[in-house]
């Protein structure tokens, strides 16, 4: 079973005392703040890897009490994660982290490259399923409470089983069970495959990205928000991808309207209708493709943090070895010394039982952790309104962008649906546009004048904006225009707000601050599609309408915003 899971099982923990060098002849970084170091090649063993700066272990020492000093922990285990932190800093950012940066963004990019898919096939189940337009969108319910127990569920198992197992088993759950909706023989049956499949894709993000921040230096912490470049990335190829195949193998547009005008029995024969199935299994390939990559073709190193949590303290010292080796550089960290900065001699390192877990889960939503994020009324104001933006968006991105391929479908009206052809190729005009949108936002963080508070709230709302302008007109062309314009400043007002939020809650109450966030707008997401099939059902605009509503709120809060952290130092 373990080589199963982890088929490189031969190469874990290798002794790499080669790569160890005394701590007086690392160039280190203490705030996180100074630039990466320059990775050598490992060809030229004349050259040294690491400048020496003086650092010694009492101003190490001095380091970790001020970081624990600032979250408000101190065990064995937090001393030991805090110093394997400095270690990982001082490799700096190198060859392993930008793999990462890749296997994980393919975690971002099969969440939304799935979405998008049952967005794109709506349509196509309702014609061939006999299920009306606006019922068919209980399909994209049922595959949120897929999400939502999937991510729950991954990131409590990624802190019990280990963070490898959970990041291969997300993709692999998700690309078996999505290749499987391709053979759904029911609305019914291919509606719980794509919940099933939402237990697998649910996990990407909460899994991917804090196995990606627990391998990568603070100072290229910006590199987490620029994961986000990968999400608008799944848009435009699921958009493509269904140009290209679900059009020429799909019922022809007169047969649609048949079905328009008689309700609820069917027009189209399965065997006429294929080209969704089509489209389905080859996103299940990809999937399953992206899953060889991450097993196969990278050896994922456990996570230190991981391993020291369960007593591994040996082999969390050599995956950081490991990792120095790999990028070509060398580290201070073994054993001993780690053992001498904690002050623990334990032979086996700190170890957290099961329930010592779920209680450092569980207390991040205790009384005292959320009192906390409400000592003042500055950042008790920050806090409601960060929370109230979250739960706004959660509500507001899947009104409109979950049944965007049905609304340039039916132009927002009771019509004859527009040709398959020119609605898919609309659909990935509006996919083009938001790519940009998530790169400027890497860049417009740290924009002077406007900030982050500035940024969010006026890409918010003229995202806002457009959706109330894409109901005024049913012309395909002026639709396209305005959810292209939308997808960009959406992508934007995204990118920005992954960054800002962790930023404004103190380092003691972040998890708490940030999981609350994460959780209003998972609820709020579960709604929308029986809003969206219940308002619908009363015209074809109201859930678009509601959508920009939402995204208005959303930017008036951010405009309220009293803390700025454009060129802070998080607390």
């Amino acid at each position: 079973m373990v080589t199963i899971l982890n088929p490189f099982k031969r190469h874990d923990a290798l002794p790499t005392s080669e790569t160890v060098v005394p701590l007086q002849m690392v160039r280190h970084q203490p705030d996180g703040t100074g630039a990466d170091e320059t990775m050598g090649d490992g060809e030229d063993d004349d050259q040294p890897l690491l400048q020496s700066d003086g650092i010694d272990l009492d101003r190490l020492r001095n380091e970790v009490e001020k970081d624990l000093a600032s979250t408000g922990v101190d065990s064995s285990y937090d001393r030991k994660s805090t110093i394997i932190n400095k270690a990982i800093q001082d490799i700096g950012m190198g060859k392993y982290q930008w793999e990462l940066f890749s296997l994980c963004g393919m975690g971002w990019l099969a969440d939304n490259l799935w979405m998008q898919g049952l967005a794109l096939v709506l349509p196509e189940l309702s014609v061939e399923f006999g299920v009306s337009s606006t019922h068919v969108r209980y399909t994209t319910m049922i595959t949120f409470v897929g999400l939502s127990f999937g991510s729950t569920f991954w990131g409590i198992a990624s802190d019990i089983i280990g963070r490898r197992p959970a990041f291969n088993a997300t993709l692999f759950i998700c690309g078996l069970f999505g290749t499987a909706v391709a053979a759904g023989p029911s609305w019914i049956t291919t509606s719980l495959l794509f919940g099933c499949m939402g237990l697998g894709v649910g996990g990407n993000l909460p899994v991917d990205g804090a196995l990606f921040l627990e391998f990568l230096p603070f100072a290229s912490n910006k590199l987490l928000t620029l994961l986000s470049v990968w999400w608008p990335v799944g848009q435009l190829m699921a958009s493509l991808i269904a140009w290209v195949l679900i059009p020429p193998y799909s019922c022809e547009t007169a047969l649609k309207a048949c079905f328009q005008t008689n309700g609820v029995q069917p027009c189209c024969a399965p065997e006429n209708n294929r080209g969704w199935r089509y489209f389905i299994a080859t996103l299940g390939v990809i999937t399953i493709l992206m899953f060889v990559c991450r097993f196969f073709l990278f050896h994922l190193y456990e996570s230190p943090k991981f391993l020291l949590s369960r007593g591994r303290q040996s082999e969390a010292v050599s995956v950081v070895q490991s990792i120095a080796r790999y990028n070509g550089t060398q580290t201070w960290l073994t054993e001993d010394l780690l053992d001498e900065l904690s002050g623990d001699s334990d032979d086996h390192g700190p170890r957290l039982t099961v329930k010592d877990i779920k209680n450092r889960t569980l207390s991040k939503f205790s009384t005292e952790k959320v009192e906390s994020l409400f000592v003042n009324r500055r950042l008790g104001t920050t806090t409601v309104l960060l929370w109230f933006m979250w739960a706004t968006i959660g509500m507001g991105y899947p009104l409109f962008n979950a049944f965007l391929p049905q609304y340039l479908e039916h132009a927002g009206k009771d019509e004859v649906p527009v040709p398959a052809n020119v609605m898919y190729r609309n659909f990935m005009i509006t996919s083009i546009a938001g790519v940009p949108g998530s790169i400027i936002a890497c860049y417009t963080v740290d924009m002077r004048y406007i900030g982050r508070k500035g940024t969010m709230a006026i890409s918010t709302l003229i995202s806002g904006i457009f959706l109330y302008l894409f109901t005024l007109s049913s012309a395909p062309g002026y639709q396209t225009l305005c959810s292209s314009i939308e997808a960009f400043f959406q992508n934007v007002m995204y990118g920005v707000l992954y960054a800002y939020t962790p930023e404004v809650f103190p380092a003691p109450s972040r998890g708490t601050g940030t999981g609350i966030a994460s959780l209003l707008n998972r609820l709020t997401g579960l709604l929308a599609p029986i809003v969206a099939a219940t308002t619908g059902a009363l015209h074809p605009s109201v859930p678009i309408l509601l959508a920009g509503g939402c995204y208005l709120a959303a930017a008036v809060a951010m405009i309220l915003l009293p803390i700025e952290t454009r060129g802070k130092q998080s607390l």
